[in-house]
């Protein structure tokens, strides 16, 4: 909805007034050409095109799930100052905007805004607003329409939670229906969505993010439930590929405990020697891998790691049933006997296209691996997953609702 703070502007006027004489001086003109000059000029002239209306690019969506804070976020199409109202019932009360330095984020179309000190485990009620800033001037701004969003809900994490439930989509490859219906495959309470991997082909433009995941992803689920998102190889393509990271708010590498569960994240980068000429000497993923497994080597060290009763690694390219190009053998190379010493549980990746379940190997990897599958009707698949203190189920489904497979585990912690 819309709330205007002032009366719309009138329509923009082109800029001068084209005459017969100024397009067409009669004198250098040749006789055949008079006759269509003369229409022209006696043409009635179009109308000025009108203003373009002010509206949100999507619905909010949520990143960064905390027990005391949430990051709710959104696009429109002209540059706004822009705050979130909340509250635990629909009455709202409170209001978040962000700052820096003490300069509040304006003039802005991509809007970020941490709603922090929140309560564990508690339903907040939101709605957002963006106030169109028509003139930006040193000492004089004035607003326009003010935007005004739906009151949308979400749940913090407990402080402590006995379980944690989520989704995982990879590989919809530039198909934002996939989004509503893999998720809609579900029944199940969950947590949050992990996006694992090459949601797009490239990185084009700003268009394509909304379009292809941010709108259909806000519809389907994301303006109630967090997602998470991290890079497949085809993320790192394209000339807005480094523009990515900003439309979320978090990192491609992260570990975090979330009630039974200890998630490592990883970003295997692209599937290709760096050399390769498709890349045009502009990568340095090989150094970029070596950079993780020093970090991961930090990670399965921590009390956090340890303690878990359920450590789980995702990452896009798997190390093992992807053939043996580059990236899964520089993988491979990288992280596999750290998986193994550290004693990972289950492992999921994407990246083939082909869903697999595969089970424990001895003297390869001692933890299942799971491999989503996509992009095509068909080959779609949605992985669910459950943890409690003493149990972990996986089942995979495939785009048509049927169980491809499933891995059940109990705890060794």
């Amino acid at each position: 909805m819309i709330q205007n703070d002032k009366p719309a502007p009138s329509r923009r006027k082109f800029l001068g007034n084209l005459t017969k004489a100024g397009l067409f001086g009669a004198a250098t003109l040749a006789p055949g050409a008079r006759t269509a000059a003369a229409a022209v000029s006696n043409a009635v002239p179009e109308a000025a095109p009108a203003a373009e209306a002010h509206a949100f690019l999507c619905q909010p969506y949520l990143q960064h799930p905390m027990p005391d804070g949430m990051t709710v976020m959104w696009l429109s199409n002209k540059p706004t100052y822009s705050w979130v109202e909340y509250g635990e019932t629909e009455a709202l009360g409170s209001k978040a905007q962000h700052s820096n330095a003490g300069v509040v984020d304006s003039y802005n179309t991509l809007h970020k805004i941490r709603l922090s000190h929140l309560k564990p485990g508690t339903t907040y009620h939101y709605r957002v607003h963006s106030k169109e800033i028509a003139e930006f001037q040193p000492y004089k701004l004035t607003y326009g329409d003010t935007l005004v969003s739906e009151i949308y809900s979400f749940t913090t994490p407990a402080l402590k939670p006995t379980e944690v439930s989520w989704l995982v989509i990879n590989d919809i490859h530039d198909r934002p229906q996939s989004i509503p219906h893999l998720t809609g495959l579900n029944k199940d309470p969950y947590d949050f969505v992990f996006f694992n991997g090459d949601v797009f082909d490239y990185q084009e433009d700003e268009k394509q993010i909304i379009d292809h995941l941010l709108a259909p992803a806000g519809k389907a689920f994301a303006s109630n439930k967090p997602f998470i998102f991290t890079r497949g190889n085809h993320e790192t393509r394209g000339k807005y590929r480094r523009e990515l990271a900003n439309y979320f708010d978090g990192e491609y590498i992260f570990d975090r405990t979330w009630g039974p569960v200890h998630f490592t994240v990883l970003d295997t980068g692209e599937d290709k020697p760096d050399d390769h000429p498709v890349y045009a000497g502009i990568v340095s993923f090989d150094e970029y891998r070596r950079q993780q497994a020093e970090t991961l080597k930090k990670i399965v060290a921590t009390p956090a790691f340890k303690k878990a009763k359920f450590r789980v690694v995702m990452m896009h390219i798997p190390h093992y049933y992807s053939g043996d190009w580059h990236g899964p053998m520089h993988c491979r190379e990288m992280f596999a006997e750290t998986f193994d010493k550290s004693g990972i549980d289950l492992f999921i990746a994407g990246h083939t296209h082909k869903m697999g379940i595969y089970q424990p190997v001895k003297g390869q990897h001692s933890y299942p691996i799971v491999i989503g599958g996509g992009p095509k009707d068909g080959n779609r698949t949605l992985i669910k997953v459950k943890a409690t203190e003493k149990d972990l189920q996986l089942v995979m489904l495939k785009d048509d609702g049927s169980e491809f497979g499933k891995v059940e585990l109990k705890s060794k912690r």
